[in-house]
């Protein structure tokens, strides 16, 4: 194995964004397509995305319906991404979106094409949170709507309290 892939594969810490359309797989497959080109210039647009990515610290992951963002620069990021997405999601009232947000291990793979992937408890808890209708029991997973009138993005955190000791 190359050096270079080797580095790929390497286990992280990674705070990852997974966005996917509700009700995609019963939308005609034209609306799909649509929906889901929409989604992705959305995505392509905002700042953290664009960023993350010119530096290098981000992998993008195709879901169907969707996809995973995986960042390494900060926790904030998924976040403040998925608040860009959901304001300008807003203006688009047939595109209804679920978020998750979740931060864990990760180790990238080479997928079957050839391109960078991820693996691990990282990426697996962000698309079970976001896919989940209820709160996970003892997690500390709350639900943000982008408006309270007509709840149209759902936003899941999976949130862990550190604390500081002072030394």
């Amino acid at each position: 194995m190359s050096t270079e892939v080797q580095k790929e594969i390497e286990l992280k810490i990674a705070y990852v964004l997974f966005i996917d359309i509700v009700g995609y797989s019963k939308l005609v497959t034209s609306e799909q397509r649509r929906l889901l080109e929409l989604l992705n210039r959305i995505v392509r647009e905002s700042e953290h995305f664009r960023t993350a990515e010119a530096k290098g610290r981000l992998i993008t992951v195709p879901t169907g319906d969707g996809m995973a963002l995986v960042f390494y620069n900060t926790p904030e990021a998924p976040a403040e991404c998925a608040l860009e997405v959901s304001k300008a999601a807003g203006e688009h009232p047939e595109l209804k979106l679920r978020i998750g947000i979740h931060s864990g291990p990760v180790s990238g793979v080479v997928d079957v094409s050839g391109r960078s992937n991820i693996a691990g408890a990282g990426i697996n808890k962000t698309r079970g949170h976001s896919r989940s209708p209820a709160p996970v029991p003892g997690s500390r997973k709350r639900t943000i709507t982008s408006d309270d009138r007509s709840p149209r993005v759902s936003v899941s955190l999976n949130c862990t309290v550190l604390r500081q000791k002072n030394v």
